[in-house]
């Protein structure tokens, strides 16, 4: 027996089999309120094709998420008045191409989450041996070797 390929909940929105608070949307992109919001007016912009990472969308893809993301962040702004709108990609728990925009304030959850992530970022000494400047040299030509 086939196995049966599970459903995408992002599919489902994008084909409006599923609710979802729709924000904004053009040819390849739709944003979305996120419904496990940060802040109020936490957006979820993804991709309509379905696909795991950002990274392997088309460059019409690519183009469009990341035009809605600023189309709707500059909404944002004028909506809450944010200190900043934070932009993330992560889907790990939806394997589905999203990027979140928050609208931060200082000292909100999100803003004390990224603080605590900079003062861990600056005091491990397993960190801190990236910063050696042979090792960046090595890891700058690593990647740009990797095409």
């Amino acid at each position: 027996m086939p196995r049966r390929k599970p459903s995408c909940v992002f599919c489902e929105i994008v084909a409006g089999k599923a609710p979802a608070y729709v924000v904004a949307e053009n040819e390849f992109s739709m944003c979305i309120l996120d419904i496990h919001p940060f802040a109020e007016g936490h957006c979820l912009v993804l991709s309509k094709r379905h696909v795991p990472w950002w990274n392997d969308l088309s460059e019409d893809e690519v183009t469009s998420v990341f035009r809605l993301a600023r189309k709707v962040a500059r909404q944002l702004k004028k909506a809450f008045s944010p200190e900043f709108v934070g932009m993330y990609a992560r889907g790990r728990r939806i394997p589905h191409t999203h990027i979140f925009l928050v609208p931060t304030h200082a000292g909100d959850l999100l803003d004390g989450f990224f603080n605590a992530l900079e003062r861990f970022q600056v005091m491990p000494p397993e960190l801190a041996a990236l910063r050696d400047s042979k090792r960046m040299t090595r890891t700058a030509a690593r990647i740009r070797k990797a095409r």
